[in-house]
Formats: C-alpha cells, structure tokens, sequence
C-alpha cells in the first residue's frame, strides 16, 4: 500500500473503533405537547424515556473510567449501560435557536419544559447509585474479579442527627435522596469498625463490635435481625454524636460510566441522524451550539466531565460549545470504586482532591504537582467556553477558597483567556429560591435544618440568568461577556474567617462568623487513589488527614454586606445583612456552622428602634425615608442593572413590583 492508502486506512479503522462508543437505541416512552412559554414564543413537545448505549473499553477516551476493564461484555466486547432522558424541542422544528441546553440533573431530581427563546432542553440519568423510580438515573454495570469474584474495597459512611433513640438506621449515603451503600463482604463486626465522635476535631471513640451489628432493629430489640443495609446499635443512637462506619464492601457499580452517558448522548443529540435501530434523531440537523450548565452537586458534576476529558467525543469533536458549573466549590466523586457523587463536602468525604483551578498551579502544599482543569481539553482542542458562578456560601461551606488562591493562599490564580467567573455575594448555596424583598427572611424549605439566623432572602438566580445569556452570546457570536467579577487578594477582597478580619459589626443578638467556616482537609486515602483525576479506590478509611489548608473569605462593609463580585438589586437596595454562613441551632455540631444556609439580620425600622437595641446599621427609614422611597431606590437600581448587562429587563420590572408589594416600611 501506498503510505496515502495506508493512513486512509488508517484513519477508516479508527472512525470505526470510535464510532463503537455511542446510543445505541432511543426509546421514547412518552410524548406530550405543552403550551408556549410566553406568547409568541413556539409551542414545544417533550418526549420522555430512556437510552441504551455501549462503551469500548479499550478506548483510551474510556481507560479512564474506573473499573471498566472489569465490567461485563456484551457479545462485540463492549460495556453497555443504560439511561433516562427527557428532551423538550419546538413542536415546530424551524422554531428551535439551535441551542441545546443540557441541564445535569442534582441527585436525579430535574424536568424540562418550553423554553421561551426556542432552545432545546435536556436532562439524563447519569447517577448510577439512584434506584428511585421518579428520578432522572443510570443503570450501570457490576464489575466483577478474576474468575467472577466480588471486587471489594473499604466503605466509608458516616450518620448525623438521627433521630434521638433511634435502633436502627439504614446505611445510605448522599444528601437529598440517600442512596443505598454496598453490601458488606461479612455482617461480622469484628470485621469492620463504628466510630463515634463529638464534633468533627474529637477523638473518635470506637464502639465494641458486640455492641452494634448490621441489623434491623425496629421490630426485634438488639441485636435485631441481621440485615447488611441496616445498622443497629446496643442502647440507639445519640444525635449529638457523629457515628462513622468502615467496612469491607464489595460489587461495585462503575458509575464512572456516567460521564460516558452523558457524552454520548449529547455527541448523538448534536451529530447524529439515527441510532442503531433507526430510530430518528428527534433533533437532527438543528443543534449547532451545546451548553452543558450543572448546579451544586452536578456543578461539580460538570467540573469533573471537563477535567477528565469528557467533552472531547468518541469521534474527537467537542461535545459542549458552553459550560456553566454554577454553586460548584469541588469536583464530583463518582468515578472512585464505592464513590458517593450525592455527598456534600462533609468530613472524609472525598471531592476537593484533584485541581480544582482553570489555570495551571503548583498544588506545592500537597505535593501534587502542576496541573489544571482544563489540561486534557486543551491537549485536544475540545475546550469549552466557560461561566463560573458562585456565592458567599460556596467560601463558608463548600471549601472555595482555593479555586481563587491555591492551597497556600499567597496571590490570585489568573483566569484563563476561555473563562469568566462571576460572584454573587452575600447569598446562602443557589440564593433565595423565593426571592423578594422580605424582612422575615427566606421561607424554609422542607428538610431544612435548625439555624439560629433566619434564611437569607437574597437570591442570584436573576443575575445569574442574565449571565447566562451572555455566554450563549459569546458561543453563538463570539461576543465576550464582560470582564470576571470576584474578589481577589490584589483588591484585599479575601481574608481570614475571623469576624476582625472580615470587618464582622458588632450587631446585638447576632451570633459571630467565629467557627463557621467548613475547612478545607488534606486527605489521605491510600496509594490505589489518583489525586489528580479524582479516580480509582480509596483503601484507606477513613483517611489520614494530614493538615488543615488555609482558606480565605470576602470581607464585609459596615452593615455585614460583601462588597466585591457581581451584586443583586436586593444587596444594593439592602434591608439587612445577608450572610454565607449561620450558625447551627441544634443537634451535631450545634453552635458551628449551618450546613451551607446563608442567614439574614434585618435592619431596625427606625433610628430611635436601632439606637435602643445598639444597633450600629442605619435604619430603613434612615436610608429609604419611607416605602415609596424604598420603591423608587429599588427601580433605580433595577434600571441601572439592566443598563450594565446584569439583569434581563423582564426581572427587572419584576423585582419593582416585588418591592411595591414588600412590607418595608408600609
């Protein structure tokens, strides 16, 4: 052969390989024609169901997928997997924007709807742990041993504020939806440990093995029925007390697998005509510009799929044009033999260990070398243009600090020319879901927990909407979206977590920032972990924890209020103080920190009321006179806002109305 034929050859053997990677069959299980957003706007159909789809496991684009290569073959040699999807698209196809929008669903929770700009909506199960029904999930495969023994591994699990007596618990993991854990390899408890602590910086004190077993507790007294999803204790648990179990786990889904789905569904969204069976693309021929947005847990979600490769294709285009990880402070755990992706940054958990930066850093404190999170996209050309967004909780709860300044704190780690990075201050994990302008706080959503400061009503999801346009403008135009808003050392932004650095004021009745902030841990898990892809297995639980690594926060004004990044109409126009952090009212760890719940102090209505109490903040009326005065403020800002290219000027008018109907003032 001459050497053209033999790289056309070449290169038709490799197009092959990659293309074995992919949907499989689309199964649409129901259709349903909804109404337009707005009028005007085009009617939409949803379609619903699932998706099968195989992997090589030889790729090199899929080596990385923990425990692949032990994954059962279906009869091409391939790893198959399936999934849930919904996908809403202009009823009238010369109606869609060509944008599709996939929105990574948090803990399987997620529904799509008509969008008002004509944009396809998707969401997919890539959450391999989840067995509920109602949820968005993946059904990954086993991996098994040589000669089809269990794989195992240790298992990590911790419980907290249980309830006072309980007998027995189930051994679940995550927060929002708990997950099932894996099956011990022996209910002996001899061959596992539980641990009890205090607070989260006590010793643990270890419970005998003949005082708890894996067992159901709730009809027959200790030691119960065994049973190895449950854990029983001699005498019940105490909810002031942490309680950690380790044990021997074993048959480990690959759950890794999920940012394999998500890939490939998107990469057949976007490119193809059909799938195997023939079924129609439902969107063929009208995707020209993917975004890929995430919040919280599948913020996370989106950071790790960037980072280990995941939106290059198996035919080696881009599969996202546009990302935003929004509320996102880690990466997510899942590609880990027994990960828990559902966890929440809480002590042992893993998630903080890979590069958490877009630009390249020495991790010299933890000996990790130079890395980043765009390494593998940029070695393939398969970058995605990035909005980062975030709050004041992400600093107190969610360990953000080094994303900005390393894990040494000294200076700002530069932003790279494909990133911008927004920050909304003084708001509590996504903002106000409720919004408004309300001196009560932020109404308390269900399963909330005890705080000694009222929810903080400050919300972001205004800004962050207008925010989010702007980076469909910059996919779709090139127009760059104005410049990073953040606080940085060079502006003295950032600065320890004590209430005389941050310029905390001495507000009567209000608890302190004193103890509130989740620190960031060095971790140790074992040689068989890789720090650097968040992957592989963790053999030493719980891990060793080396050092505590210094982080910073925003410093504050005069009324507690951040001042840098990107703010609301509700901070500019403030009828308080809105904090990242709040203080924990009851239960395990009570007097720290308050999960990532943001608090709310509201501002003494008159001078004569805030002169009584001490208060040193300017009152309503001193600022605003009376409420037509709050009004008009509010208006003014809203309008300004809007003219700077951070509020869409339909919430604009709806936050004046928000004002008009507040009780500020009436």
């Amino acid at each position: 052969m001459t050497k053209a034929a033999l790289l056309a050859a070449t290169m038709l053997a490799l197009a092959a390989g990659t293309a074995d990677a992919r949907v499989v069959r689309l199964i649409v299980e129901r259709t349903e024609d909804v109404a337009p957003a707005r009028p005007g706007a085009p009617a939409y159909r949803i379609l619903q169901g699932r998706y099968e789809g195989e992997l090589d496991p030889r790729d090199p684009r899929n080596r990385i997928i923990t425990d692949i290569a032990a994954a059962p073959r279906n009869a091409r040699g391939r790893v198959a997997y399936a999934a849930t999807f919904s996908i809403a698209l202009p009823a009238d196809a010369a109606r869609a924007s060509g944008f599709l929008m996939y929105d990574v669903p948090n803990r399987g929770n997620g529904s799509v709807a008509a969008d008002a700009d004509g944009h396809v909506r998707v969401i997919s199960g890539w959450q391999g742990d989840i067995t509920a029904t109602d949820a968005q999930r993946l059904t990954a495969p086993t991996a098994r041993g040589a000669n089809g023994q269990p794989l195992t591994a240790p298992v990590l699990q911790r419980f907290t504020n249980m309830p006072a007596g309980a007998a027995s618990i189930a051994i679940t993991g995550g927060i929002g939806r708990p997950t099932p854990r894996p099956a011990p390899v022996s209910l002996d408890t001899h061959r596992a440990r539980l641990f009890r602590q205090t607070s989260d910086t006590a010793t643990p004190v270890d419970i005998a093995p003949t005082d708890w077993a894996f067992a159901d507790c709730r009809s027959i007294p200790f030691p119960g029925t065994p049973d190895p999803g449950q854990l029983c204790i001699r005498g019940g648990f105490d909810p002031a007390q942490a309680y950690t179990l380790t044990y021997e786990g074993k048959d480990p889904k690959v759950l890794g697998i999920g940012f394999a789905a998500v890939r490939d569904l998107n990469s057949f969204f976007r490119h193809s005509a059909v799938d195997d069976a023939g079924t129609a693309n439902p969107v063929a021929g009208k995707i020209r510009w993917p975004i890929i947005t995430g919040t919280s847990q599948s913020g996370n979600f989106v950071r790790s799929f960037i980072s280990l490769g995941f939106n290059q294709g198996e035919d080696g285009r881009r599969v996202f044009d546009g990302a935003n990880p929004n509320i996102a402070a880690r990466q997510v755990p899942l590609n880990i033999r027994f990960g828990v992706p559902g966890g929440a940054a809480g002590l042992y958990e893993p998630g903080s260990e890979g590069p958490l930066w877009w630009s390249r850093y020495d991790d010299r404190v933890r000996g990790r070398g130079t890395a980043s999170l765009l390494d593998r996209c940029r070695a393939s050309d398969t970058c995605p243009k990035i909005v980062e967004t975030f709050g004041s909780a992400e600093f107190w709860g969610l360990r953000m600090s080094p994303n900005l300044v390393g894990t040494d704190a000294r200076t700002d780690l530069p932003l790279p020319a494909e990133v911008r990075r927004y920050y909304f201050p003084g708001v509590t994990h996504g903002g106000s879901y409720s919004g408004g302008f309300s001196l009560k706080g932020d109404t308390a959503f269900p399963g909330a927990p005890a705080c000694t400061m009222a929810f903080n009503p400050n919300p972001s999801t205004e800004t962050r909407r207008a925010v989010l346009k702007a980076l469909a403008d910059w996919v779709s135009t090139g127009r760059t979206p104005p410049p990073s808003r953040y606080p940085t050392l060079a502006d003295g932004d950032l600065v320890a977590p004590t209430a005389a650095a941050i310029g905390w004021p001495r507000i009567p009745g209000a608890p302190s920032p004193e103890g509130k902030l989740n620190p960031f841990l060095d971790q140790d898990f074992g040689p068989d972990f890789n720090y650097r892809d968040l992957s592989g297995v963790l053999t030493r639980q719980p891990p060793v924890i080396r050092r505590t690594i210094p982080s910073l926060v925003p410093r504050v004004n005069a009324d507690g209020n951040e001042t840098a990044g990107v703010p609301s109409v509700q901070l500019l126009v403030p009828i308080g103080t809105y904090t990242g952090w709040n203080e924990s009212a009851a239960g395990f760890g009570k007097g720290g920190g308050c999960g990532f719940i943001g608090g709310f102090i509201p501002f003494a209505r008159t001078e004569a009321e805030r002169r009584a109490a001490g208060d040193p903040r300017p009152s309503l009326q001193e600022r605003y006179r009376d409420h037509a005065g709050f009004v008009a403020r509010v208006r003014t800002v809203a309008t300004e806002q809007v003219k700077a290219g951070w509020l869409l000027a339909d919430d604009a008018d709806k936050l004046v109305a928000q004002a008009q109907a507040s009780d500020v003032l009436r």
